[in-house]
């Protein structure tokens, strides 16, 4: 079993991670999930909505526009800043504040919404992040998430890159967060209902070698991965790459267009 130090060490090598690169560049291709969880929400005027490992805002932007007062959470200062600067070019008022997903600093039950688009699914300790979105959530209020599935591309990335980098033992894969039944067993009591509803996004470039190259210089896992392995496993894991993309590509020779399943789940708080 881990211990808490176990987890405090490998959180903050996440957040080396995510702090790497500049995640920005993938997260605002990605706003059309923010703005269906908001729709899948029913986000109301005026209600309070907090977005946990927010990154560069995606959903607290899809809240802002919807007239809720938001609150944009992140332990990576950087991606706060991202978000904050976008909201400014929108007139958006919204309030940003650093925060670990695993240790909210906010009262019980003070928001009517929590959000997170594949964000809250990379904390390490899964059920410890689960209670807190739930603690901070009033009764009768939503948690809507977008979680990558185990089965999608973004699943399957992951999977491949535990091959080259093995996750920590005893640690579940983010992709749990998007399984029903795994939700049901984080959330147990507090959860009164559960909607799920499996949806795609579809990562668009100009071919394999150009979604390597965008990802491995910008986003964090993936930068992460190829500076740390030696130059002949990075070719192979670039080999590798090359060929889930070959594999998921819809579009033919000339393109990439590869779909991408995620989980979009609205909660309602007990």
């Amino acid at each position: 079993m881990n211990s808490v130090v176990d987890f405090n060490a490998l959180k903050q090598r996440q957040m080396n991670a995510w702090a790497s690169g500049d995640y920005a560049v993938i997260g605002t291709t990605l706003q059309i999930v923010g703005e269906q969880l908001a729709e899948a929400c029913d986000l109301r005027c005026d209600e309070r909505v907090l977005d946990v490992a927010a990154g560069n805002g995606n959903a607290t932007l899809a809240a802002a526009r919807r007239g809720c007062q938001v609150v944009s959470s992140d332990y990576v200062p950087a991606l706060l800043e991202r978000g904050a600067e976008r909201a400014q070019a929108e007139r958006l008022a919204v309030e940003f504040r650093p925060a670990d997903a695993e240790a909210l600093p906010f009262d019980t039950a003070s928001f009517d919404a929590v959000l997170s688009t594949f964000g809250v699914m990379f904390t390490p300790d899964q059920p410890r992040a689960a209670a807190e979105l739930a603690r901070v959530c009033r009764p009768g209020g939503r948690i809507g998430m977008a979680n990558w599935t185990p089965q999608g591309f973004i699943g399957q990335l992951f999977r491949l890159l535990g091959q080259y980098l093995p996750p920590a033992p005893g640690v579940q894969p983010p992709s749990a967060w998007g399984v029903e039944g795994h939700l049901h067993e984080l959330f147990g009591s507090a959860l009164g209902d559960l909607r799920a509803t499996r949806r795609y996004f579809n990562f668009r470039y100009r071919s394999p070698a150009h979604f390597i190259e965008v990802f491995r210089t910008w986003y964090g896992p993936l930068h992460k991965a190829f500076a740390n392995l030696p130059e002949e496993e990075g070719a192979r894991l670039e080999a590798d790459l090359t060929r889930l993309l070959e594999s998921s590509n819809r579009a033919g020779p000339t393109s990439l267009v590869v779909p991408s399943e995620y989980l979009e789940v609205v909660i309602t708080r007990s």
